[in-house]
């Protein structure tokens, strides 16, 4: 495995998806590669939880 380079969904700035990122997702049994930046995964989840309240 080796290091990703992707380009965020919401932004369209590009970001590094690590081997070790890769790994945890592995792990964790994601299939699919994220396909948003940290900056907007973040920004997307604190979206999700203020609307559940």
């Amino acid at each position: 495995m080796e290091d990703k380079t992707i380009t965020c969904r919401d932004c369209g700035s590009e970001f590094t998806f690590t081997t070790g990122e890769q790994e945890f997702y592995k792990e964790k049994g994601f299939e699919n590669d994220p396909v948003r930046c940290p900056d907007c995964r973040k920004a997307k989840k604190n979206q999700k939880n203020n609307s559940r309240r």
